[in-house]
Parts: C-alpha cells; structure tokens; sequence
C-alpha cells in the first residue's frame, strides 16, 4: 500500500509579530502641548513610556535615587516623608550648575535604565509595535536618540509657552523664562525632528489630525 507524506500544519506567525518594530522620541519645550501629543498616540495604540513619571518615582518617599540625592545634598533637600522637595531643588539647580550637573549625574543614570527596561517590557507583548519615549531634555542628551526609529518634535513659539505654562500653574513668567533657559532653544529642538508637529493657533482637532496624518505615515493608525 502506498502512503502519501502529510504535511504537518506549522503554527501560524501572528500578523502583527512581522510588522517593524518602531521605537520613537518625543520632546518639546515646556508649554508646547507634548503631553497632549503623547495622549494622542496612545489612543492610537503605541505604548508610552513618560520620563518625567518615571524620575518622579525615583525621587518619591523611598525612590531608588533619594539615598543619593540626601547624600549629595543633604537632607534640606528632602520633604517630611523623605521624598525630593522639588520645589527647593529647582531653585537650587537654575543658579547652581554644579548642583544640576550632581543631580543629573544620580538621576540620568537611572532613568536611562528605567526607560529601557520600560521599552523592553512593552516589545515583550507581541501586539505592541510601536513605543513612544516622552522624553523632555531628547535633545539636550546624546544618549537618548541612539536607537530611536525618529524624534517627534512638538512646537509653538516662546511666548506661547510661557502664556501656557503661567495659566495652568502657579509660576510667574520670570520663572518659566528660566525654566525655558534650562532646555534646548526652539531651533535646536526643531533642527533634531523628524517629525515636526505645529500647535499653535490650532485647536485639539487639528492637532489630532495632524498627528494622525503623520502616525499612518509611519505605520500607525
């Protein structure tokens, strides 16, 4: 009797495990809209990963850099439960740039290392193929653009900013002048994008069509 080889049927690849990986940067100055920009496309599925949240926990009541922040600037620094006194350390750091080098020194480190194991463990899910690093100061360190697929720049001009930031929080002009000072200016930023988003003068709509359009581009939608 002959018999005829079977073909065993191989397990099929999931659709969207084939599908480029893309992980992108997300910046702009203070003011610009990036949080908003950041929503947007995680309503249209990336994953986002946010820098500030992440320094905000290590800098929490019993963060992972307050032993060395207490260290390296005594407990002045420290609130009642133990967590940063923000407020005192900003102050400290906009006139002191060998007290922003020191902090950034503690904290950069960990960040870096907190936004990777992030990154890895959102491309852990098969579904995910697109990650958003939101990432204030992309532009002013070297180590964050290696290995990002593109830079999404956010941007308005200065005086916007500053009308943004004054109405949504208790800092006078003076102080997000000086804030701004801190960052990279708006033609460094823009000089680095690759994706530039305008919001100014646009509403929410607008802003969202725009995102949209240049998401799709990039293999998002």
């Amino acid at each position: 009797m002959s018999t005829h080889a079977i073909d065993t049927p191989q397990a099929a690849t999931p659709v969207l495990s084939l599908r480029p990986r893309q992980l992108w940067g997300l910046t702009g100055g203070i003011g610009s809209g990036k949080s908003t920009v950041a929503a947007m496309l995680r309503d249209l599925g990336a994953v986002v990963v946010d820098a500030d949240a992440l320094s905000k926990s290590l800098t929490e009541a019993g963060g992972a850099a307050m032993p060395q922040i207490a260290a390296q600037f005594g407990r002045d620094m420290l609130q009642a439960d133990g967590a940063l006194n923000r407020a005192r350390m900003r102050e400290l750091v906009f006139r002191d740039a060998d007290a922003k080098t020191r902090l950034q020194q503690v904290l950069h480190p960990l960040i870096q290392a907190a936004m990777a194991s992030a990154v890895e463990r959102a491309f852990a899910n098969p579904n995910v193929t697109h990650v958003v690093c939101d990432i204030p100061l992309l532009v002013e360190s070297a180590h964050w653009r290696a290995g990002l697929s593109s830079i999404w720049v956010v941007d308005c001009d200065e005086a916007t900013q500053v009308e943004r930031v004054v109405s949504r929080s208790q800092l006078t002009p003076d102080q997000v002048k000086a804030i701004m000072a801190n960052q990279a200016t708006r033609a460094q930023r823009n000089a680095a994008a690759d994706v530039l988003v305008y919001n100014q003068g646009i509403g929410l709509d607008k802003l969202r069509q725009q995102v949209g359009a240049a998401a799709a581009q990039l293999g998002l939608s």
